[in-house]
């Protein structure tokens, strides 16, 4: 049946007219369909801690968190926010006026861009994005400029292969009166870049120069690998008053469904950013936040473990990778690779089309991935680009890498 409407206007707003079905949806309907091995898609195929699940089971029962919850989060979660802010980073935030819980960091964005941004504001953000950012600064009615990350120089010392790098020329010349905001996202999906110092200070003395309001999504801050270091941007001087850090549960703790992330930021942008989160959700994951707040308080031991089974399990798949033929760019954070298709040859890689090398992908290996175009503007760009997840099975993983094996006959 066919809509009616009393005009022909489009049933979708025009600022959204652009975002179709994401193309997680569609690849992940196509690896059901085809039997294949899901690469795509960012989410564990395990649970999290067993303490931490205890936690959430524990407080259902108990009755905590089966009504509302306090609107900015329960008081036990903004003070383990604070002290891991405090303890991981040196940075102090005020748990009463200075934390505010989402659902999730995707709820954290679009409030905090709903909230600071007016219609014709720019936003720059960093090229390939995670594809709700160009969702929510359309909503918000901003004006998205993206700066491209581009592959180049030669690799750091004691790395095997080249990174995907800002060009902080192109940064500058991005700013204009209009720019309202920067959002930037460290560790860096889809790339796996983690910014440097150098880099972060040159963004820092940007945003305090041209007077930037800065989003930072940090979700995979406890997912760096090597010799990279995550650094908040909100520890570089004159960034604390102008910077709105996102972080998440769901990739550290590996409980994606539950759906529990938190703002830090001065007292002014949180009531903001509340302003308009309270007509979004409201709240949400009552039971979880007391088992998140508990989980935020795990020894180090934990998070030292979890980074190190990561770190395997990138290994295992990166070299499966190159051994099938793909220009792997090893990440030094997250838990994604990106690889140029190009080197499989004309044929394999679709003339370098990641759309269609992705979609003929499982049927030709077993294996379903994303391909990075859908996270740019200039979709030439990114074409040849595409993104695996290594946050699997270590089982899944080595029959994932078995099944690429025929790409290289």
């Amino acid at each position: 049946m066919t809509a009616m409407t009393s005009t022909s206007r489009p049933l979708l707003n025009r600022r959204l007219a652009e975002f179709g079905t994401t193309i997680f949806a569609e690849m992940s309907a196509l690896a059901l369909r085809t039997g294949a091995i899901n690469l795509g898609q960012g989410f564990p195929d395990t649970d999290g801690p067993e303490a931490v699940r205890e936690a959430a089971v524990r407080a259902l029962r108990d009755g905590r968190g089966n009504q509302y919850p306090p609107g900015p989060g329960i008081p036990e979660l903004r003070t383990a926010v604070a002290a891991h802010q405090e303890r991981r980073y040196g940075l102090s935030y005020d748990p009463d006026t200075e934390v505010l819980v989402t659902a999730g960091a995707t709820e954290a964005i679009a409030a905090a861009l709903l909230a600071l941004l007016e219609p014709g504001d720019e936003v720059i953000a960093f090229e390939p994005y995670y594809d709700s950012y160009a969702a929510c600064i359309a909503m918000a009615g901003g004006t998205r400029v993206p700066v491209t990350l581009r592959p180049g120089g030669e690799p750091r010392e004691g790395a095997v292969h080249r990174r995907f790098r800002l060009d902080l020329d192109e940064l500058r010349a991005a700013v204009t009166d209009r720019t309202r905001l920067l959002l930037i996202n460290t560790p860096h999906n889809p790339t796996g870049t983690v910014l440097t110092r150098a880099e972060l200070t040159a963004i820092a003395e940007l945003a305090v120069e041209r007077d930037l309001l800065v989003v930072t999504d940090e979700v995979y801050e406890h997912l760096v690998f090597d010799d990279a270091e995550h650094l908040p941007l909100a520890t570089f001087p004159g960034m604390r008053e102008r910077t709105v850090t996102i972080g998440s549960a769901g990739k550290t703790f590996s409980f994606t469904g539950w759906k529990v992330g938190w703002v830090t930021a001065p007292s002014a942008l949180v009531t903001a950013v509340r302003s308009a989160k309270q007509f979004l959700t409201y709240v949400s994951s009552g039971p979880f936040q007391y088992a998140v707040a508990e989980a935020l308080a795990l020894p180090d031991d934990y998070f030292a473990a979890f980074r190190e089974d990561m770190l395997a399990k990138r290994d295992l798949l990166a070299a499966g990778l190159a051994e099938a033929g793909f220009e792997v760019f090893k990440p030094a954070g997250t838990y994604f690779i990106t690889t140029d298709i190009r080197p499989l040859g004309a044929a394999l890689s679709e003339e370098g089309d990641g759309f269609a090398f992705c979609r003929a992908l499982p049927e030709r290996a077993g294996v379903v991935a994303i391909p990075n175009a859908v996270f740019y503007d200039d979709r030439a760009a990114g074409a040849p680009f595409v993104r695996f997840a290594f946050c699997k099975r270590t089982d899944v993983l080595e029959e994932a890498v078995r099944r690429l094996k025929s790409l290289a006959g």
